[in-house]
């Protein structure tokens, strides 16, 4: 069993950075950032394999978002840049077994609580 806690959600300006982080009990060889807005299904963000630091991302998030991992500290961050009103979700951190990044929830084994993102002006 892996335990995931995210940790770094809060209240934005459109246009601002946030980074969360997501600290695994142990290692995980994959681990993946989805979110969920309001009344909406949960979706992948960006992912990323622990190993050598092979990333994935949604359309959504290409150009703006960041995923990097510390492997030492069995960590991922997610850095957002020019967030949106669109951008807010909760933010759940996921790990898998499995060395595949991919935007499937199915794939991930581990869940974190999430974490609360806000974007208003």
């Amino acid at each position: 069993q892996v335990h995931l806690v995210e940790s770094g959600g809060g209240l934005v300006r459109p246009g601002d950075s946030l980074r969360l982080t997501c600290t695994a009990s142990r290692h995980a060889r994959t681990m993946a950032w989805f979110r969920q807005a309001p009344g909406k299904e949960r979706v992948f963000v960006g992912g990323i394999r622990m190993r050598d630091g092979t990333t994935e991302y949604s359309d959504s998030a290409k150009g703006r978002f960041k995923v990097s991992r510390d492997i030492a500290k069995n960590t991922m961050y997610l850095q957002m840049n020019f967030l949106t009103p669109e951008d807010t979700a909760v933010y759940y951190c996921a790990g898998s077994a499995d060395v595949i990044v991919t935007g499937a929830l199915s794939a991930y084994d581990y869940w974190g609580q999430g974490t609360q993102v806000n974007v208003s002006s």
